[in-house]
């Protein structure tokens, strides 16, 4: 769990260095060439560059708020589609905490090899026994990022954003910006995203808890709530959102929220196909 916590900081990092990268603040319109926009590098071109052509082109047809909806939920189809059984694997590694905490509490304060390997081995056959590679979730993280860089270039860059407004308000508007304006859309996008983000980070948990007591109640069993780790880490997180995109375009808040109603919506429906009644 520590390699994996290192690698998604490592994600992480390398997204934020990647974004502060993208300097060209120069608009993409529907006049733009793909050439012109291999000139701002490969990934823009093949990333950035379709994602706000398809937001300049939708917008004339379904307004701007529609446009930036249709392109995240598409954007978020393909993802599910290369990283399904990782997201399957991911939501198992929820239900199987109980069982993982009773492995490392047997080997506490153990910190010798023999103990350490042992350790591994059974959480090992913990994991074969339910059909999960711990690694596999990781998938979906290098997915991803560079889609989310990518789409937040194609917010920031978008002529139709830009020239674009939704309810008297333009969504290239910061809600930092938006407030002193008096365009309170842009602050209630906002805070949809935190909250419908804080949504999707708790709903495995609580599945996996619904799912764990049915089980104990199966077996005539006293249900005990497995210890959530990491939690300051996962609200700090939420957190450092929050704080970023209160200076980013609204746009951009509106990608998350959407991204974050489709995964809520993914992750009760791959829930109830793992979950079949008999």
């Amino acid at each position: 769990m520590n390699k994996r916590l290192k690698l998604i900081l490592s994600l992480i990092a390398l997204a934020l260095l990647l974004t502060g990268c993208s300097t060209s603040t120069e608009l993409i319109t529907l006049d733009t060439t793909f050439s012109e926009a291999m000139n701002d590098g490969f990934l823009s071109a093949i990333i950035t560059y379709p994602l706000s052509q398809a937001i300049n082109w939708l917008t004339p047809k379904i307004g701007i708020f529609m446009a930036v909806a249709v392109v995240t939920i598409v954007l978020n189809a393909i993802v599910l589609a290369f990283t399904f059984k990782s997201n399957i694997a991911m939501q198992k590694m929820q239900e199987i905490q109980p069982e993982l905490q009773k492995i490392q509490a047997k080997y506490e304060g153990r910190s010798d090899e023999m103990s350490q390997q042992r350790m591994a081995m059974e959480m090992q056959q913990l994991y074969n026994k339910y059909g999960i590679n711990p690694l596999g979730s990781l998938a979906s993280t290098f997915i991803q990022f560079p889609l989310l860089i990518g789409m937040y270039n194609a917010v920031r860059r978008s002529y139709a954003v830009a020239n674009a407004t939704f309810m008297g308000a333009s969504l290239s508007l910061s809600p930092s910006q938006a407030i002193p304006a008096g365009k309170w859309v842009c602050v209630v996008i906002f805070v949809l995203m935190v909250a419908c983000q804080f949504i999707s980070i708790k709903i495995p948990q609580w599945i996996a808890e619904k799912r764990g007591k049915e089980e104990a109640d199966k077996h005539h069993k006293t249900y005990k709530k497995p210890e959530q780790q990491n939690q300051a880490m996962t609200y700090g997180m939420l957190a450092m959102v929050a704080v970023a995109m209160f200076s980013i375009p609204t746009a951009v808040s509106l990608y998350y929220c959407i991204s974050s109603i489709v995964n809520i919506a993914k992750t009760v429906v791959i829930d109830k196909m793992t979950h079949k009644e008999a």
